[in-house]
């Protein structure tokens, strides 16, 4: 569960490289939109190999192994389907008429690359809402209840 947990946080935290990565050739919307989409592309490919390794020693190591919680599994939805739509949004402005500026097969690739980066932020959170929805402890104590070993189990004591 750490893997999945850190998989949607550096998927998520490489939005804080937009303001370092911005590069924009217009003034319009889909420039901006095409902008923002490159950066968190760049930032992902930073962040994602990151978390997953941190992900993994925590995995091996049994250090972390709560499961995400329902708040992350739905902002990492939420984010991945809004990531999927523009980067979607982007590709039909790159391919229309006039094609966007300077390199159409450069931009359309950054754009699949978004779309795609979408649909697997999505996945992931899907992934963690089930995961939550179910009442998968995965050999961890539940967070509210530190004695208690699953959500089924009962610790009030008897009268």
């Amino acid at each position: 569960m750490a893997l999945l947990r850190l998989l949607a946080v550096s998927l998520l935290s490489a939005v804080v490289a937009l303001p370092f990565l911005w590069i924009q050739r217009g003034d319009n919307f889909e420039h901006v939109r095409l902008a923002a989409l490159m950066a968190l592309d760049v930032g992902q490919i930073v962040t994602v190999p990151l978390g997953t390794l941190v992900g993994i020693v925590l995995l091996a190591t049994r250090s972390w192994t709560r499961t995400p919680g329902y708040v992350l599994g739905a902002i990492t939805t939420v984010f991945g389907v809004i990531v999927a739509t523009q980067g979607w949004a982007t590709m039909d402005w790159v391919e229309g008429r006039p094609s966007g500026v300077g390199d159409p097969d450069g931009e359309l690739v950054m754009a699949l690359l978004a779309f795609f980066s979408g649909v697997v932020t999505t996945f992931v959170g899907v992934l963690i809402l089930l995961f939550r929805w179910t009442g998968y402890e995965s050999q961890a104590a539940s967070a509210r209840h530190p004695a208690s070993k699953s959500l089924t189990g009962s610790t009030s004591p008897t009268m």
